[in-house]
């Protein structure tokens, strides 16, 4: 809950903390955010149109293929490498709030800030957990969160501001990225068209960061899925690929696939140290 994670939230105003009042958010300057019937609280500000946000129809797939416990060795993974002696965690890019809360179960004195510019993913993310508060906000701002007040920041399949991702973490904080490899969903990348990812995308995450972190290790995570047509249009629908295919003729094409196909999942994870 929000209440949980006030004292680590800032105006995107003035930056100064906030208070926690009947559903509403306000600064000691007197700027208010008010807080949504489902729980949680838009921190974006200004006109200029934010980041690429996730649609209703993506977070429903999203939410139904997590759900389902398809990616759990890797929601796994991320928990176990998340500091057991953290007692704030963040999710930048949060979606569902999915990996966030799977940390937050084996971090009993923990709590969560969910991050996520799409507004119908932070309302699925208010009721992920109990000890977890979900903000909207864009990753390419300044993020609403205290300097140096977070102890591991999750980054899983969203974009990365190193700058901000350095301010937010303590000393000694630790940040877990995950992106997929080449090999993630094969072979359903060339038999249903989908897009595909860069053999350099591993080299750019890098570079992305190098101002402000070190990479401390890599570890590489592949284990095998059965799925259906159900559970194969909504791996296609809560990713990049759709923004790109037309549901319909993607559904025709899906039909056409086997009814069980072995898809693989393949990701590559890096715990970064702060370089300063």
């Amino acid at each position: 809950m929000l209440a949980d994670v006030v004292e680590y939230l800032t105006c995107p105003v003035c930056a100064d903390g906030f208070d926690l009042g009947d559903r509403v958010l306000r600064c000691p300057q007197g700027h208010s955010f008010d807080i949504a019937k489902q729980g949680y609280v838009s921190l974006l500000i200004g006109s200029q149109a934010p980041g690429t946000a996730d649609s209703t129809a993506m977070v429903a797939a999203r939410e139904a293929f997590l759900g389902a416990g398809y990616f759990g060795p890797l929601s796994e993974a991320v928990a176990d490498a998340c500091r057991t002696d953290a007692k704030v965690v963040a999710d930048a890019g949060a979606g569902t709030g999915h990996y966030l809360a799977r940390a937050l179960d084996r971090l009993p004195d923990a709590v969560g800030i969910a991050l996520d510019v799409s507004k119908h993913a932070v309302r699925r993310a208010a009721r992920a957990h109990p000890r977890l508060g979900a903000v909207v906000a864009d990753v390419w701002r300044p993020l609403p969160v205290g300097d140096g007040t977070v102890d591991v920041l999750l980054n899983v399949f969203a974009p990365r501001n190193g700058a901000e991702f350095a301010r937010v973490l303590g000393r000694d904080g630790t940040l877990i990225v995950v992106t997929p490899t080449s090999r993630h969903l094969e072979p359903l990348v060339e038999r249903l068209g989908l897009l595909s990812v860069d053999e350099s995308k591993e080299r750019r995450v890098a570079e992305s960061l190098s101002d402000h972190f070190v990479e401390a290790g890599r570890t590489v995570h592949e284990f095998g899925m059965t799925l259906g047509h159900e559970a194969i249009e909504a791996v296609v629908g809560m990713g990049p690929s759709a923004w790109h295919t037309d549901p319909e003729v993607m559904r025709r094409k899906i039909t056409e696939l086997p009814e069980k196909s072995n898809v693989a999942a393949s990701f590559r994870m890096s715990i970064f140290h702060s370089r300063f």
